[in-house]
């Protein structure tokens, strides 16, 4: 359903002027509140706007908020209850508005499997609302998920100069439109947005978070650390507090302080101490499989994250959440598990046609089949697998700092198989992008001396001892 198809006159307007269908004004600010707490990750939005829908069950953005909430989850497990609140939802949208037409439009494609579909939905209702908050956040969000760099920036720089302080959520707009311009590398400007945001609302995550990627892709490992301290009472307590600590373990492992990310791990991270949301388990593989890399004794630490893993072994939802299932079952040595997820993606990949597919097919399962290779010493099997999708790595969705663990896990591929040529040069681009990482030039030296180079392999490791010790 096309988005300009409706124009039935609003009964209702939310907080920034978007026209809702519904009539009461109670179920508006409700909504409102939901949209409000779930963008700031704090309170309970699906509790208010389930109550909400209690009161008010004919109130259709209700229903679609609530579904298209849950598309960003990327779990199975709430996928019926997903389909149910847009079934909900279609019983009311008779008397539906234009708006909220195209939201339902998104939600439905998006339970068909086309995500990109959704996407372009959700684009076309911010071109006729400008000021819909919530379409602006899934378009930015989803992009995110779906690793399209360049629309995480786009769909706020369309609306960026129609924004201002005196509208409600600048501070969203401020954060989302940093987040964007971080992972297009444009670093100054989204640490200059990002802090706009923190001072209008010191308790934004969102806005954390962007600084935060700023500085670990710059390499300001001591300032991140402050950072992310000083801010701590700030958003320690939000829900997205478990993505926050992980960025700081990064910090951490640049300048090999193991001992901080254990600690991190066990007291943020530790899958005993989740609720078993799919995220805390995604940080938490990837900063033990990270610690794989370095040569670090995880303990018993992986049984309990492939325990919170095995569940989801054959879902096949999402790439990004497989590859992390697959991190936890080759470390805890599940080989049942490993084939039912190879398995699984096999048969997808076969018959499948929504938008996942190409994201497995190209870096999901073949990352997957290279931990496995890596876990059980083939190495040079492992650096088959990566070398040649190494720069494929954004259809696996997430941040730079997140597939970076795909290139990090060629490069200790290529010195365990002591393909030290290849070895130095991936050693020496990772030290070219950020040369204040003690790790990178750790590897840069075990690949000259590899070599034989005696004296360029001293100077790399005078080079991680220096950034250590300062």
């Amino acid at each position: 359903m096309n988005v300009h198809q409706r124009s039935k006159s609003p009964t209702q307007r939310d907080v920034r002027g978007v026209p809702l269908s519904h009539h009461s004004a109670d179920a508006v600010a409700a909504l409102d509140s939901a949209i409000d707490q779930a963008l700031a990750f704090g309170g309970d939005p699906m509790g208010l706007i389930n109550k909400t829908l209690q009161e008010h069950p004919d109130f259709t953005m209700g229903w679609i908020f609530k579904a298209a909430w849950m598309t960003q989850a990327m779990e199975t497990r709430i996928y019926h209850d997903m389909v149910d609140a847009l079934a909900q939802a279609q019983k009311t949208m008779a008397s539906a508005n234009d708006r909220e037409a195209g939201h339902f439009a998104a939600v439905e494609a998006w339970i068909n499997g086309d995500f990109h579909g959704a996407v372009r939905r959700w684009e076309d209702v911010v071109v006729k609302y400008p000021h819909d908050l919530l379409a602006i956040a899934l378009v930015h969000y989803t992009n995110v998920l779906l690793g399209d760099v360049a629309g995480q920036r786009d769909i706020v720089a369309r609306v960026f100069d129609l924004w201002n302080e005196s509208t409600p959520g600048y501070e969203f707009i401020l954060g989302f439109y940093s987040f964007g311009l971080e992972e297009n590398r444009d670093f100054s400007y989204a640490e200059e947005l990002a802090r706009h945001a923190l001072a209008m609302r010191p308790d934004h995550p969102y806005a954390v978070h962007s600084v935060s990627h700023v500085m670990e892709m710059r390499g300001r490992q001591a300032g991140g650390i402050r950072f992310m301290a000083d801010r701590a009472k700030e958003w320690g307590k939000s829900n997205f507090a478990n993505h926050l600590w992980w960025h700081t373990g990064l910090y951490h492992l640049d300048i090999e302080q193991t001992d901080q990310v254990f600690d991190i791990f066990d007291t943020h991270l530790d899958s005993r101490r989740s609720t078993g949301d799919k995220y805390e388990e995604l940080d938490a593989a990837a900063l033990l499989w990270r610690m794989n890399l370095m040569g670090l004794d995880a303990g018993d630490r992986w049984n309990h994250l492939a325990n919170k893993w095995e569940p989801s072994a054959e879902d096949t939802l999402y790439a990004f959440n497989d590859v992390h299932a697959m991190m936890s079952f080759v470390s805890d040595g599940r080989v049942e598990a490993q084939e039912k997820l190879l398995s699984a993606n096999e048969r997808y990949l076969e018959s499948a046609s929504d938008a996942n597919v190409a994201m497995s097919r190209e870096i999901g399962l073949p990352f997957c089949l290279a931990m496995q290779s890596f876990k059980n010493d083939q190495y040079g099997k492992c650096v088959d697998y990566l070398l040649s999708v190494r720069y494929k790595t954004h259809m696996l969705g997430g941040s730079f700092a997140q597939r970076d663990i795909v290139g990090w896990t060629l490069l200790e591929a290529a010195l365990r198989d002591r393909q030290f040529d290849l070895a130095l040069s991936l050693a020496n681009e990772r030290a070219a992008g950020k040369p204040t990482s003690a790790q990178n030039w750790r590897c840069v030296a075990r690949a000259h001396a590899g070599l034989g180079n005696k004296s360029q392999a001293d100077k790399a490791t005078a080079k991680a001892d220096a950034l250590i010790l300062g």
